[in-house]
């Protein structure tokens, strides 16, 4: 574990440094463990081959083994490739996306099994519209597992680097600092077939998206 992180400061105006999210995805190549902002709160990611990293995370956060991390691409396109989408589950993709939202959706071989449950062999997608982690994501070249950074102390979102330093500091190895997130996590909605489950509301907004009526509610906890 890293005590002291390498810390990152990328603007808040235009387009992120090249040269800056260069150096986090280094850190990521080599298996390490960010912390970056995203369109819901702050998260917690490494790479999708590295074992440890994933194992960090889950020591980090306290995570049960039934809690899953998700996968950040770029695009559809990309997510097509680990993800197997309904005609129902595309649909709500490109409303969705990219945007504040998980979607849980029945994964492709392409997802190592220790990422998924062992009856349920689902993954969370999501494609952010927030610059700087769609550009790690686009510069990792494969999808970016990732995870609210939640505190497991206070159960409270990380917002901002600070935050994610009180928290989380001695589990990462590099943090970007940028501005202050939203108050809450992604909205998980899951997909099985024509039947669409919210798992958690957050930030992302179901305003003129879906019928919620038509949504079955279940656990908050899921995919935190």
């Amino acid at each position: 574990m890293s005590k002291d992180p390498l810390r990152i400061v990328i603007d808040r105006w235009g387009e992120p440094s090249p040269r800056k999210i260069a150096e986090v995805v280094a850190v990521l190549h080599r298996g390490g463990v960010a912390a970056y902002p995203t369109d819901s709160v702050y998260a917690l990611g490494c790479a999708i081959e590295s074992r440890e990293g994933i194992e960090r995370i889950h020591r980090a956060k306290q995570m049960q083994k039934s809690q899953r991390l998700a996968l950040i691409c770029p695009d559809l396109s990309t997510a097509a490739e680990y993800a197997i989408f309904s005609q129902t589950a595309f649909r709500l993709a490109q409303r969705i996306f990219p945007g504040p939202f998980t979607l849980v959706v029945p994964a492709t071989r392409e997802v190592p099994k220790t990422l998924t449950d062992s009856k349920r062999r689902t993954v969370g997608i999501r494609v952010t519209s927030h610059p700087v982690a769609q550009a790690i994501a686009k510069g990792l070249g494969r999808p970016l597992l990732t995870s609210s950074a939640i505190s497991p102390e206070s159960g409270e979102p990380c917002r901002d680097a600070d935050e994610i330093l009180e928290a989380f500091g001695r589990h990462i190895d590099v943090l970007v600092d940028t501005e202050q997130t939203p108050a809450e996590p992604s909205t998980v909605i899951e997909v099985a077939g024509e039947d669409i489950t919210l798992l958690r509301q957050g930030q992302g907004s179901l305003e003129g998206i879906l019928d919620l009526s038509a949504i079955a509610v279940a656990a908050s906890s899921a995919h935190r």
